[in-house]
Parts: structure tokens; C-alpha cells; sequence
């Protein structure tokens, strides 16, 4: 009894308090702080460019310019101006039973409210986390709306993700809501729900929620359309556009995942940059979802660059990598897609297991509409006018030839490739630039928002190798390292779409922004004469070997892979030693489900090896060949791909590589040498295979 008249006192007190504040909707003071109650568009005092409090604000690094050019808005805003205003538009649409499923703008900000209302239900505090955890899916974007609207922090979850991993994120960002997918996600938490103190529900968006308690999809629905609005408005009113609302977490590769803190401006502003970096078209643009939402860059483009320019956005069926997202992009022809690197090693493998098998006239025209294809963006990175010759032959092969390729894989109606995640090989961007598909490269990290570096098919906007040039709205310096060449050091980069800082950690946000705003990226590279910039490795990736020479690791891996095409990984290794050797892996098949690699060789690396006379079908095959049989044709080809780049590219003998082995599968996410993001975990494999290290330097050289 006691308690009940507690709840209603409590009630009834909260209820005076909405009303006074609503009857002056400007600034509050408590004995503690200021409220401010210009929401959701407002910006609050603050003089700090950096935090690592869930609630705290961060000056923004905005010029005069640009609050009359690019004034700051909400992620509610942004998505009610296109509800509003284009309410009919096509927004989303996904696969439900074999058949496409529609939503609206309207549809897409009416459940965005419904899910917020139900969070705040729920018991949703304010700068508390709602983890999302699954495949792509409109209820993964609906579900994360929900919670910024609600004032909530949202946090994509990668599916792949370790029980002990998701323990780790729901902590961090004291997740008081689990949104997960289906039974496989739900149960990554139940393993370690006794640690889960903050979590009040768990939702649960396909199939029968698979526990007590947990809530489905409907049923929330159901739950935020009986809620009155007051709440959420009340909510909305506080939010504000320099306060974090989206926690993007680090692959992890140096120590524990860090929480990058998105403010609302950082997301909504760098969803406007790819808009005008990359020329997209406004009600025009269709896009297919496939990458991890969970990934800033997948976050960023999907979600709030396509709202930007009122887009499509489709989503691929949840077997997309096993073989349907062909299928999806036929069916959509989406104008622009974005992939990572083994996306394109895959389209590449099917096309030329395709081309193996077509009659020889077809090969032959094939071959000579690639050489014009190639021929016309050699013309543009040369700067060459192209012939009358030229230009005929290469409007023959785009008709005969190039054009139907594109249709075939859903790439008719396309504009550009974006690759992102890692750098992709130069050859598959020459591969695909004969069939006129251009594949871009752009840098940028979870910390400055993924925007840093733009490319774009077009005279003196690209080059092969470069990540681009440098976005005009983003400040970038090149801050010297000793003992490196001059003009290569750290990139360090400052502008709006610099984070917050790390949720809960002073130190490293300290570490990664000086307190001028300046981001600290670790990553090391230099311009070239044209304004190009090109990455070319880590600072805690540099080795330094005992005769003190620093060694750049990722520019000789990516070299050695360019004489060694079918090898898949090649590192380094070299710290503290006398010489450097490498450990290497052939191109494997990978089982889709959990990304682990397979015993299987690739096509491609079974043609290689057979021309040379090695029969290997498997990497174990492969392995005993070099170990047996070390002068054979295997070894062999190995090594004068190594003696290739000791003589055309080691700029000094300390960059010579020595000794070499190869492993006994190849890398991925699910044996723990890649992160969740494909970032190579240098430690994890040095420690992995130290027996075999140690092996290259227990008889010198």
C-alpha cells in the first residue's frame, strides 16, 4: 500500500513538473545543472570538443558558413522533414515470405516513434543503450530510431559476436534494451544474462520470441501504439544535436573494444557529405543493404545518407554472401553499392568461372572489350584525350559487350562502386574497371565518422592505390614521425565529423583528440604531387627491427599479394629481429554461415597452382607440397614472387624479405585473426603461430 501511494505521489509530482516545463519551453535550472528544453534541434553551451560521458555535449566545430549553409539537425528532424514532406516516397523494403515488403517515409517515422514509445515503456532511461543485434533488416533501422528518439544511446551489435563480447558491449554502454534478430542472437545473451544487471527487456523481431518474457515484434508494435505521446515528446524536447545517440564499437585489435560516441550531428551532417561528395541524385537512388549495420560506414550510407537524398533502401535476404545477393541486385538494380574486399573477390571468381565456360568467339570478343574498357579510365588517370579510334572502339565494346555484363550481375543502372574496410588489391580494380565498373577506394574511420578521403570516376578524381582526395569540409595535416621519409607521418584530421570520444574511457579519448579537436588516426601516409592521398600502414603496426629500421608492413604485404595473386594473407614479421620473414595463406572458400575459412582452395587458386604443375585441391594438399617437396613448383613460385620484390621494390636491404612459411589455413573472423571489421589482429597471430615464427629465426640466414 505504501509503495502504491509512493507511485502515485511520484506520478502525480511528474506531472506538475510536465506541466510547468511545458508552459516555458526554454532553460530550467535544478540545484544540480541547467535543463535545457529546446529540443530536438538544439544546441547546448558547452566549450569541451570532447567527452566521454553518455550525457555529455561537445562544441561543435562548425564555421559561420556552415550554420547558415548546413545548419545542424536532429536524427528525429532529418527523417520527419521526409516524412512530411515526401510521405508516399519509398523508404525501405525487404523480403518477407519470397515476396517484397514496403515502407514509406511515413511508415518509416510512424514505427520509429511507435518503437520509441514502447522503449520508454520498457523502462528505457535517457543515455542508456538499446543493443541491436542481427541481420540487416527494416526492423534493425526502425529499432535504432526508437532509441534515439527515446533519448536512448543505440548500439549495433555484430552478429558474429562472442556471449563474452556481447557481455562487454551491453556493460559498456549499460544496455537497459537487447533488440536481437532471432533464437541464435537471443541465446549470445542468455549465455551471459547473470551479468546483464541493467537489461529490463529483451525484443525479439523474427520468428517466436525464444525465452520467458522476451517481447516480438508485434506485440512492441502494439505496446508503443497505446502509449500516449507525452512522454516522447517530453524526451524529444531535451534532446539535443551535440549529445551522443549512436555507439559504433572498434574492431578491438589493440586491447578492448572502444565505444566511438556519434553525436547527432555527426551522423546527420556526414550523411549530407557522401551526398555531396558523391553526387547522388535526390529521389533517384536506390541502394542494397548487406553489410553489417553495426559498421559506421554501413550506418552511415545506408541509413542516413540515403534518408539525406530521400533514397530506396533495399535490403538483401539474410543469405546474401551465400549466393542470394546476386539475385537481390538483378532485382533492384540499385545506382550505387558498396562492398568490401572479399565482396569483390567473389564477383570476380564468378565471373571468371563464368568466362571459363563460355564458347571461344565470346571469350575473344570478351578479352577485346575489356582491353577498351581498361583502355578508357587509363585515359582518364593519364589525363589523355582518347583517339576517335578509341572512343569508337570503347562505345562497340560498352554496346556489344560491357553492358550486358552489367545487367547480368544487376549492375546496369549503376554509377559507382565504393569499397570500404580495407584497401582493395589493384587488380581486381583494373579487372573491374575493364568491364566499366568502376570500384573506388575512400578512407575514413569509425572516429571521424568514416569521412576523410573521396573518389569518383572522373579526370583527377582517382587513382589506383589512393584512397582519393580529401573531402573540403574535414581539415587533414600530415604530422611528421621521425625517422620516416619526409612528407609521410600520422594522418591527424579535424571538422565536424570528428567524434565525441570513447564512451567511459578519459585516457584514450585523450589519446585519439588533442584538446584543439585534432583526431589522432594512427594511420600513416603521405599526398602525392596531385592531392591524392595514400595510406600506407599503422603507427603501432610499424616494425622495428634490431638494426633500428622502421618498416612500413602494410605497403610490403600489399605488394608481395600483387606478385603472389593467389596468395590470400601475407604478414610480416620482422619486430625486433634481425631480418623479415613472412607468414603466408593461399585463398580458401569460406563458409558463409560463420566465416570461417575451409579447407578448400578458391577456384582461382586451383587454376594457378595447376598450371604449374601442382594438382593441390585443398590447403592441407598445398602445404604438404611446400614442406615435402621444397624446391617443387609450389615453393618455387612462391619465392621468385618474393625474390620479384626484393629486387623491383625493397628500397634498402632491411626491407628484403628473407624467410617465408606458409600456414595452414587462411585467415578469418571466426579463428580470431580478422576482427569484426576485417582488420588483421597482428598480435593474436603472432602469438597463434609464435612455434612458427620462431622456426624462421632459429637458423640464420
Amino acid at each position: 500500500m505504501v509503495h502504491s501511494l509512493l507511485f502515485v505521489h511520484h506520478r502525480t509530482v511528474m506531472w506538475f513538473a510536465r506541466m510547468s516545463f511545458k508552459a516555458h519551453r526554454t532553460m530550467c535550472t535544478t540545484s544540480q545543472t541547467k535543463i535545457y528544453r529546446n529540443g530536438p534541434d538544439q544546441i547546448l553551451p558547452t566549450t569541451s570538443l570532447k567527452t566521454w560521458h553518455p550525457d555529455g555535449a561537445v562544441k561543435l566545430q562548425i564555421s559561420e558558413e556552415e550554420i547558415k549553409t548546413a545548419p545542424p539537425i536532429s536524427v528525429y528532424t532529418l527523417l520527419h522533414k521526409r516524412a512530411s514532406k515526401n510521405p508516399k516516397a519509398l523508404a525501405l523494403a525487404a523480403k518477407k515470405d519470397g515476396k517484397w515488403k514496403y515502407w514509406t517515409y511515413k511508415d518509416y517515422f510512424d514505427e520509429s516513434r511507435t518503437a520509441a514509445k514502447a522503449f520508454i515503456k520498457l523502462g528505457l532511461e535517457r543515455f542508456h543503450g538499446v543493443c541491436i543485434m542481427g541481420g540487416n533488416a527494416p526492423e534493425w533501422v526502425i529499432a535504432n530510431f526508437g532509441a534515439i528518439f527515446a533519448g536512448g544511446l543505440s548500439a549495433g551489435v555484430y552478429p558474429t559476436s562472442t556471449p563474452e563480447a556481447c557481455r562487454y558491449l551491453a556493460d559498456n554502454c549499460k544496455a537497459q534494451i537487447l533488440v536481437v534478430e532471432d533464437k541464435v542472437c537471443l541465446d549470445r545473451f542468455l549465455a551471459v544474462k547473470d551479468s546483464l544487471l541493467n537489461v529490463k527487456a529483451i525484443v525479439q523481431w523474427s520468428g517466436s520470441p525464444g525465452g520467458a518474457g522476451v517481447v516480438s515484434w508485434d506485440d512492441l508494435m502494439d505496446m508503443g501504439k497505446a502509449e500516449p505521446e507525452d512522454e516522447l515528446n517530453e524526451r524529444l524536447s531535451l534532446a539535443a544535436v551535440n549529445q551522443c545517440c549512436y555507439l559504433t564499437y572498434t574492431s578491438g585489435t589493440t586491447g578492448p573494444p572502444k565505444g566511438v560516441m556519434c553525436s547527432q550531428d555527426n551522423l546527420t551532417y556526414v550523411g549530407d557529405l557522401y551526398r555531396k561528395n558523391n553526387k547522388n541524385e535526390f529521389g533517384k537512388e536506390r541502394l542494397v543493404s548487406f553489410l553489417p549495420l553495426s559498421h559506421i560506414a554501413a550506418q552511415v550510407v545506408d541509413i542516413y545518407t540515403c534518408i539525406t537524398i530521400l533514397g530506396e533502401l533495399h535490403f538483401a535476404e539474410p543469405d546474401a554472401l551465400k549466393g542470394s545477393l546476386g539475385k537481390t541486385l538483378v532485382e533492384v538494380e540499385p545506382t550505387g553499392f558498396m562492398g568490401v574486399p572479399r565482396v569483390w573477390e567473389k564477383i570476380y571468381e564468378s565471373l571468371m568461372r563464368a568466362g571459363t565456360q563460355a564458347p571461344m568467339y565470346k571469350k575473344i570478343l570478351a578479352k577485346w572489350a575489356k582491353q577498351h574498357g581498361l583502355n578508357y579510365y587509363q585515359g582518364i588517370l593519364e589525363h589523355r584525350k582518347l583517339s576517335v579510334y578509341e572512343r569508337v572502339c570503347h562505345s562497340l565494346a560498352k554496346k556489344l559487350v560491357l553492358d550486358k555484363i552489367k545487367e547480368a550481375i544487376g549492375f546496369g543502372k549503376l554509377r559507382q562502386c565504393v569499397s570500404v574496410a580495407a584497401p582493395v588489391d589493384d587488380y581486381l580494380l583494373e579487372y573491374f574497371l575493364s568491364l566499366d565498373i568502376p570500384v573506388v577506394n575512400v578512407y575514413g574511420m569509425s572516429e571521424n565518422i568514416t569521412v576523410c578521403a573521396f573518389s569518383y570516376a572522373e579526370p583527377g578524381r582517382f587513382k589506383i592505390g589512393s584512397c582519393g582526395k580529401i573531402a573540403p569540409q574535414i581539415q587533414v595535416c600530415i604530422k611528421d614521425i621521425p625517422g620516416h621519409t619526409p612528407g609521410e607521418g600520422e594522418i591527424i584530421m579535424k571538422g565536424r565529423p570528428v567524434c565525441m570520444g570513447y564512451l567511459g574511457m578519459p585516457e584514450k579519448t585523450h589519446e585519439a583528440i588533442d584538446d584543439e579537436g585534432w583526431l589522432h588516426s594512427g594511420d600513416v601516409g603521405h599526398f602525392d604531387e596531385d592531392g591524392f592521398l595514400y595510406i600506407t600502414s599503422r603507427i603501432k603496426e610499424l616494425i622495428i627491427t634490431a638494426g633500428g629500421e622502421n618498416i612500413p608492413p602494410v605497403v610490403i604485404e600489399e605488394k608481395i599479394k600483387k606478385e603472389l595473386p593467389f596468395i590470400s594473407n601475407a604478414m610480416l614479421i620482422g619486430d625486433n629481429k634481425k631480418y623479415l620473414s613472412l607468414l603466408l595463406t593461399l585463398k580458401a572458400e569460406v563458409d558463409e554461415n560463420t566465416a570461417e575459412s575451409l579447407p578448400e582452395l578458391t577456384p582461382y587458386c586451383k587454376r594457378v597452382l595447376k598450371r604449374i604443375g601442382c594438382e593441390a585441391q585443398t590447403v592441407a594438399e598445398a602445404l604438404d607440397e611446400v614442406e615435402n617437396n621444397p624446391s617443387g613448383p609450389l615453393a618455387s613460385l612462391i619465392q621468385e614472387g618474393i625474390e620479384r620484390y626484393n629486387s623491383n621494390h625493397a628500397i634498402s636491404n632491411a626491407q628484403k624479405i628473407q624467410k617465408w612459411r606458409l600456414l595452414p589455413a587462411d585467415f578469418s573472423t571466426y579463428t580470431g585473426e580478422y576482427s569484426s571489421t576485417l582488420k588483421l589482429k597482428r598480435f593474436y597471430v603472432l602469438d597463434k603461430y609464435k612455434d612458427v615464427i620462431d622456426s624462421m629465426y632459429s637458423v640464420p640466414c
